[in-house]
């Protein structure tokens, strides 16, 4: 029988707008809520899976370096579920090539696991259709199964009663964006380092501990369907008041739990007010942050030079300047 020997996948990282944090089933990887991301066209994660039959073990090598400790495992975990989904017993080589920053809050983590779902799906001839991929992709990192799709992505979490969690929770394009809609993110790297606080640790500290976390969860339902109106409108003061509120809620979440988790920097501070003092100017501008310190600016796209231009001169910080980006894609495979 024909099986494939190796694939290499890429994949791009994803900003969610709405949020998710914390999980409801950290097995299954369950969010206590929806979300929805964005996915860039910048820095993107390439990963090749070759099998390799009469090996004892997996070897995995993250740029060039072999991956010890909680990143082998995590990988290796990863390849038993494709594995076990597959009858399927024999090892593989992962090599995976980053060009963000790994650990510092710049959806590494998504890219990366999108990019091993499809090379690993494919390499093991687990012949599955995008949205079981997504559900894949999830066990491996939450976000993940969003950078699987370009564009805007919404991951569904599954409802507590639902018969069959793990297949209720999956991402999907969002399709109904208006065509209009013209949007730029613009990243900037405050800080590249990896952060003091995993974003694990920070969602079971976060959810055990923080007086806001449940009030900061109900409104993140509301503001998933807010902002799925507002990119049907192409209303883009909506789309980022709603990402900005949601960001910062999220934030004063994690730094009421016990003990607190602090990401913002005073770096990250001055650079928040710099944003609101534009929008105080007249520009059309909103901040919007991750697990990490580096602050992201959403934008119209024919402002997003000038306006990076000035947040590169405010913060003293390199900026990158991002689009809605392409769905993870399968660039080689080979078969013996």
């Amino acid at each position: 029988m024909t099986r494939t020997s190796s694939a290499a996948a890429v994949a791009h990282p994803n900003i969610a707008l709405v949020k998710y944090w914390g999980k409801r089933d950290k097995v299954l990887v369950l969010p206590h809520a929806g979300s929805l991301s964005m996915t860039l066209d910048v820095f993107p994660t390439t990963t090749t899976v070759r099998i390799t039959p009469g090996t004892a073990e997996d070897s995995v090598f993250i740029d060039n370096v072999p991956a010890r400790g909680e990143a082998l495992r995590r990988i290796v975990d990863f390849l038993d579920l494709v594995r076990a989904r597959t009858g399927r017993r024999e090892r593989a080589r992962v090599e995976t090539h980053n060009t963000v920053p790994v650990g510092a809050g710049l959806a590494s983590s998504a890219a990366g696991f999108a990019a091993l779902a499809l090379a690993a799906a494919t390499a093991y001839d687990a012949c599955l259709d995008p949205t079981s991929l997504s559900r894949l992709a999830r066990r491996g990192s939450g976000s993940a199964c969003r950078s699987l799709f370009g564009g805007f992505v919404q991951w569904h979490a599954a409802h507590p009663g639902e018969q069959d969690p793990d297949h209720a929770s999956y991402a999907e394009p969002v399709h109904d964006v208006h065509p209009d809609l013209d949007i730029a993110l613009i990243a900037v790297l405050l800080q590249t380092t990896p952060k003091p606080v995993s974003s694990r640790e920070a969602m079971q500290r976060t959810v055990a501990t923080s007086p806001l976390f449940p009030s900061w969860l109900r409104s993140t339902r509301e503001a998933l369907a807010d902002m799925r109106a507002a990119l049907k409108d192409g209303d883009l003061d909506r789309i980022g008041a709603i990402a900005e509120r949601n960001a910062l809620g999220m934030h004063a979440a994690m730094e009421t739990a016990l003990p607190p988790v602090t990401y913002r920097t005073p770096a990250s501070h001055h650079l928040l007010n710099h944003v609101s003092a534009l929008r105080e100017r007249g520009e059309q501008t909103w901040a919007t942050m991750d697990a990490g310190p580096n602050v992201k600016v959403l934008c119209p796209a024919t402002d997003a030079t000038r306006i990076a231009a000035e947040l590169a001169a405010a913060s003293a910080s390199p900026t990158v300047i991002a689009r809605s980006g392409p769905a993870a894609t399968l660039i080689s495979q080979s078969r013996s």
